[in-house]
């Protein structure tokens, strides 16, 4: 099942606990959702934004995902029941610090994409963070041993 479906989020945001494999699907599709909504950030998609997100998802999860698709997960009718930031604080209670640091380091690289950065897409950043409950310790890689 291709992860453009977000049939997992809508899962958890119902309430229900994954199983492993729903919880590795999940974190395919968080990511999704918040990268095609990050190119959206700015108010502005840009060309370059979609292809990096293509890029990143391929690295990341293996998944071919079109540009008409993310194009779709950035608008998509799933923000209408709730803002992303409310999806994204459900899924992070079930994702690993490990997956929710992945999502950060791929939205980074995706923000960075045009190579400049705008006020927006810093907030949208961000907020985020926040929403994945992710540490300034965390984003930096310093974890006590």
């Amino acid at each position: 099942m291709s992860i453009a479906s977000l049939t997992g989020v809508l899962k958890i945001f119902g309430g229900t606990s994954p199983t492993p494999e729903e919880q590795a699907q999940l974190a395919q599709e968080v990511m999704l959702m918040t990268l095609a909504r990050a190119t959206a950030a700015d108010t502005n998609i840009k060309t370059i934004e979609v292809e990096k997100v293509q890029e990143v998802l391929l690295a990341r999860t293996g998944e071919n995902i079109s540009a008409s698709e993310i194009r779709v997960a950035a608008h998509s009718q799933i923000y209408e029941k709730a803002p992303l930031d409310k999806y994204l604080v459900s899924s992070a209670k079930k994702l690993g610090t490990s997956d929710r640091l992945g999502i950060a380091q791929a939205l980074a690289d995706v923000v960075n994409a045009d190579g400049r950065v705008s006020d927006r897409e810093v907030t949208f950043f961000n907020d985020v963070v926040t929403a994945l409950n992710l540490t300034p310790a965390q984003l930096m890689g310093l974890n006590a041993e």
